[in-house]
C-alpha cells in the first residue's frame, strides 16, 4: 500500500478533518473526505465512484486528492478493482458495501446436507455386491478375507493357522506356489554367479566321505543281520530237515536189512541217539567232520585217528560223541541240564544200549582229550567199563571251551524184546 502523504494545501488541519470526518457533512478539502463511514454512501460507493472513495471519502484526503482521482483515480485502484464489477459486487450481489443494508455483510445461511434415512433398517447389514459383480468374485473376496492374518492374541492366531490346514498357516501348495512365484520373479543369474551357486550346492569332500562311511556301516549292519539270521534260524531249519531224513532212511534200511553191523564210512549213519529228558532224537554218523556230519544236524562218533573211541557193542571202552550246542540243529544245546540217573539211549540195528548219566564237567579246554580215555579219570571212573561221553562247545554261541557229560551203561536190550523202559515211559 502507498505510504502516507502530507495534507493537501486546500485541506484543513488534522483536527478539523477528524471532526468533520465523523460529522454530518465533511469538507471536500478535509483529510478524511466529505462524508463519514456512517453516512449514506460513505462506503457504499467504493466500487461505483471514480476514485478509491470518490464519493465515500470525499474529494480531499482519501478522496480526489488522496486515493481519489489523483491517487488511484477514477480509472485507478477502486474503479477497476473494486468497481461495479468487482469482488464485492459478485460476492454480495449489491454492488456496494455502503448503506444500511450492507453495513455488516454476511454469507447466506445454508442448511447442512443430511443423507436420507435408510428405509430398510437402521441396523448394520452387509452391503450387497454390485449387479455386475459375479458370485465367483464374491467368493474369492471372502476366501481372501478368510486367509487374512488374525488380529487377536497368540491363541487366536494359532487357531486360525490350524483352520488353514497347518500350524504355521497356509497349505503346502500355497507355500510352494509362493516360492515358485518368487523364483520366477528373480532376474536371471549370470554365468559366473550360476557356477558359484552350483559349487556352493555341491557337497564337500568331507560330506561325501561321511556319506560313504555311513553307507558302508549300513550295508555291513544289514549283512551281519542276515548272517545272524542265517546262523540262528536257517541253519537249524535245514539241519533238522537233513537229520530227520537221515533218521528215516536209517530206520527203513534196518527194517529191510540193507545195512549190516560193522565198520562204517565217514559221514555214514549207523545209530540213533535218544535223550528222553531233552526230547532229543538224532542220528549218529561216523566221524566229527563239520561238513559231512555236524553241520547236517547229526551227532558224530570219534572213530578216526588218535581220538578213535570204542563202539557201543564193545565189551569195554568209551563211546565218544560230539555235537553242536548252537546252530545247525543244536542237538546238545541243553545237555548241561542233565542230572545223575537221566537216561541216554543208543539205538542200533539190532540192540538198544541204555546209559545212566554219571557226572558232568562244565568247562574244560578243547585240548583236553583225556575225557575220551577208555577210563575217563575226570568222570570219577577207576575201573574198565562201558562208558559214553558227550562233548560240545561252551559258553553258548562260542567255541572257546568244552562241556563234557559222562554216562555208564546199565542195560543192553535186543530190538526183538522191544523198546527199553526209558523210551516207553
Amino acid at each position: 500500500m502507498t505510504a502516507l502523504r502530507p495534507e493537501r494545501e486546500s485541506g484543513a488541519a488534522y483536527g478539523e478533518s477528524f471532526t468533520d470526518s465523523y460529522g454530518d457533512a465533511g469538507d471536500q478539502g478535509t483529510s478524511y473526505g466529505q462524508q463519514p463511514y456512517g453516512a449514506s454512501g460513505a462506503l457504499g460507493e467504493w466500487q461505483g465512484g471514480e476514485g478509491y472513495v470518490a464519493q465515500g471519502q470525499g474529494a480531499g484526503g482519501y478522496g480526489a486528492g488522496g486515493y481519489g482521482a489523483d491517487g488511484y483515480g477514477s480509472e485507478g485502484y477502486a474503479a477497476e478493482s473494486y468497481g461495479a464489477d468487482s469482488y464485492e459486487a459478485d460476492r454480495y450481489g449489491t454492488g456496494d458495501l455502503g448503506g444500511e443494508a450492507a453495513a455488516t455483510p454476511q454469507e447466506p445461511y445454508t442448511e447442512p446436507y443430511i443423507p436420507p434415512p435408510d428405509d430398510e433398517t437402521v441396523a448394520l447389514r452387509i452391503a450387497e455386491p454390485p449387479a455386475g459383480e459375479s458370485i465367483t468374485a464374491s467368493a474369492a473376496s471372502s476366501a481372501a478375507s478368510a486367509t487374512r492374518t488374525p488380529t487377536g492374541g497368540r491363541a487366536a492366531r494359532r487357531k486360525a493357522a490350524k483352520r488353514r490346514h497347518g500350524r504355521h498357516g497356509g497349505t503346502r501348495q500355497e507355500s510352494e506356489a509362493a516360492e515358485g512365484g518368487s523364483e520366477a520373479a528373480r532376474a536371471p543369474l549370470s554365468r559366473v554367479e550360476a557356477r558359484r551357486q552350483a559349487r556352493a550346492r555341491r557337497p564337500s569332500p568331507g560330506v561325501l566321505a561321511s556319506r560313504a562311511i555311513g553307507e558302508v556301516f549300513i550295508t555291513t549292519g544289514v549283512l551281519m543281520l542276515l548272517f545272524v539270521s542265517y546262523q540262528l534260524w536257517w541253519t537249524n531249519v535245514r539241519a533238522h530237515a537233513q537229520a530227520d531224513k537221515e533218521a528215516s532212511s536209517l530206520q527203513d534200511d534196518w527194517a529191510s536189512g540193507k545195512r549190516n553191523p560193522g565198520t562204517f564210512a565217514p559221514g555214514q549213519g549207523f545209530a540213533i541217539l535218544h535223550i528222553p529228558k531233552l526230547d532229543v532224537v538224532v542220528p549218529i554218523a561216523e566221524g566229527v567232520s563239520n561238513k559231512k556230519v555236524l553241520d547236517r544236524g547229526m551227532v558224530g562218533h570219534y572213530g578216526e585217528g588218535r581220538l578213535k573211541t570204542a563202539m557201543p557193542d564193545a565189551k569195554t571202552g568209551n563211546f565218544g560223541l560230539a555235537g553242536h550246542r548252537n546252530t545247525h540243529g543244536e542237538p546238545f544245546r541243553y545237555i548241561n541240564r542233565l542230572a545223575q540217573g537221566d537216561a541216554i539211549v543208543v539205538e542200533t540195528q539190532d540192540k538198544y544200549y541204555v546209559y545212566k548219566m554219571a557226572s558232568i564237567l562244565p568247562v574244560t579246554s578243547p585240548k583236553n582229550v583225556s575225557v575220551l580215555d577208555p577210563i575217563p579219570r575226570d568222570a570219577g571212573f577207576t575201573a574198565p567199563g562201558r562208558y559214553i561221553t558227550l562233548t560240545t562247545c561252551t559258553p553258548e554261541f562260542t567255541s572257546k571251551y568244552r562241556l563234557i557229560v559222562w554216562g555208564k551203561m546199565v542195560e543192553e536190550r535186543p530190538r526183538s524184546k522191544g523198546k527199553p523202559d526209558a523210551l516207553v515211559s
